[in-house]
């Protein structure tokens, strides 16, 4: 597997319906500087699933980025993805590995030090500690904020990639790096600023500026 760079991650904004606005903001970010992409999809069908999954990825190939696609290990087979990322009531780990093959990124949502030290977090590519702070973006089905003492409690037992998600903006971006993570994964930050592209480069340069990328 080659070396990913889990700095920047932009998670697609499922609220949006129209596809051109979707994709103008995913193109957006990718211009910006994100160094991988999740497609998240938690209500529509499968085949609109499906053909988001495939510009996705024609967009992430034209620019060198990972793509990844949020719990439906069948869209990313389907259409080649670079990976998964899966929580901890979705497909078991060891049976998206199965599937997925050793040559995939494969990472789990962690939301306690406990779901960390569990074997499927050890074997994950990486773990998505979620939610670090509150969030207007996810409201159902989640966990109370780690924080960022929870983040470094995480840091001192994980040594893989660690990248964090929930509530994060330019303004606490440098503080949960500092903090331990390898980088962050952002919805709103992105996809409901008014220009994209410029919120997507001012929190890559944030994150360059901590000096660990």
């Amino acid at each position: 597997m080659p070396k990913i760079d889990y700095a920047l991650m932009y998670v697609t904004d499922d609220s949006i319906r129209d596809d051109n606005s979707f994709f103008a903001i995913l193109e957006a970010a990718l211009k910006g500087g994100v160094t991988l992409v999740q497609l998240r999809e938690k209500t529509c069908d499968t085949a609109t699933f499906y053909k988001r999954a495939v510009h996705a990825k024609e967009l992430c190939v034209a620019n060198n980025i990972p793509l990844i696609i949020n719990d439906r290990i069948d869209i990313a087979l389907a259409v080649n993805a670079d990976g998964v990322h899966i929580g901890q009531t979705d497909m078991p780990f060891n049976v998206a590995r199965r599937l997925l093959g050793k040559s995939s990124i494969i990472g789990l949502s962690v939301s306690t030090l406990e779901e960390a030290i569990k074997d499927n977090a050890q074997a994950a590519d990486y773990i998505g500690i979620s939610p670090i702070f509150s969030t207007d973006t996810k409201t159902t089905d989640l966990a109370k904020p780690l924080g960022l003492s929870g983040l470094r409690s995480i840091r001192k037992i994980y040594n893989k990639p660690m990248v964090c998600i929930g509530g994060i903006n330019k303004n606490n971006t440098a503080e949960i790096i500092s903090n331990g993570a390898d980088g962050i994964a952002v919805v709103s930050a992105i996809s409901k600023a008014v220009e994209p592209l410029t919120a997507t480069k001012e929190l890559k340069q944030i994150v360059c500026k901590t000096g660990t990328h």
